[in-house]
């Protein structure tokens, strides 16, 4: 099958059950955001989908190949991995940053094709005009802009290309402007409107309903729902797993459904037991 797969995964850290037995897949051409409550697992998840890490019961597999069968190399040429958080300390300039994205590939020896993928994914994300910058001098939302170049450069394919590939975006819009969130979430759309596959955790339950085709709940390491915004976004399961009381709002311009805040409850949720969709 061709999609990043995750099947009955459960991982534990220094004896916590972080994922209990999560199942869900992405597939080339969708949006899935993960939301969830800090410590809910949703960063876990996105590692072991990536193969930073293997977990204790369960397959993550890419395209029907157990990701911890694949090489390194391998893994990298489908799937890109932009973590929450990105740790660089040398002055590297911001084109040098961004051009790491096509280590994956130096044994093509395309240079035209590394430019042009450089060059794509500087624009795409507005960071051309910062190139000769050091990374380091850069405000915490310009070097997310630059990670984020980063991985869609690595994820970048010629024109013609049927390579599946798929985007691990691990809380892109943490340190963007109002504008910039809007712009990292509407080109995720346009990626997967070209074929690729898009897991995105994001903490703004409405930038959820705006962009996602399906979205992931998780709730204390367990899928608590899982399926369209308009199905998974409901006042109920918000309370129960985000403690948090909400009414929806329909907004016609983008033909969705968004959630406003009308009181906090002061319950906790505990492990939702809604059914996935």
């Amino acid at each position: 099958m061709v999609a990043l797969v995750a099947d009955q995964l459960s991982v534990s850290l220094s004896g916590r059950p972080v994922l209990r037995d999560i199942s869900l897949r992405i597939l080339p051409g969708e949006v899935l955001v993960i939301v969830g409550p800090n410590g809910a697992g949703k960063s876990t998840l996105l590692r072991v989908l990536s193969g930073e890490m293997h977990p204790d019961d369960g397959t993550a597999s890419i395209n029907g190949t157990p990701i911890k069968e694949m090489s390194a190399a391998a893994l990298a040429r489908h799937r890109s991995l932009m973590p929450q958080h990105a740790s660089l300390t040398f002055p590297f300039k911001v084109r040098d940053v961004v051009a790491m994205g096509r280590d994956p590939f130096r044994d093509d020896a395309d240079r035209n094709a590394d430019n042009d993928a450089i060059a794509w994914g500087m624009n795409a994300t507005d960071v051309t005009a910062l190139a000769d910058r050091p990374y380091t001098r850069l405000s915490g939302g310009e070097q997310q802009r630059v990670q984020l170049a980063r991985v869609l450069t690595q994820s970048w394919r010629q024109a013609g290309s049927v390579t599946p590939r798929y985007l691990l975006l691990d809380e892109p819009t943490a340190s963007l402007d109002l504008a910039h969130q809007h712009a990292t979430l509407h080109l995720a759309k346009e990626l997967a409107r070209e074929g690729a596959g898009v897991i995105a955790v994001v903490h703004d339950l409405n930038l959820a309903a705006l962009y996602a085709d399906r979205v992931a709940v998780l709730s204390q390491g367990r899928l608590a729902a899982l399926g369209t915004p308009e199905k998974v976004l409901m006042p109920d399961l918000i309370e129960e797993v985000f403690g948090l009381q909400v009414r929806r709002v329909f907004d016609a311009d983008s033909d969705r459904h968004l959630v406003l805040p009308t009181g906090h409850s002061p319950a906790r949720a505990t492990t939702s037991s809604v059914a996935a969709q």
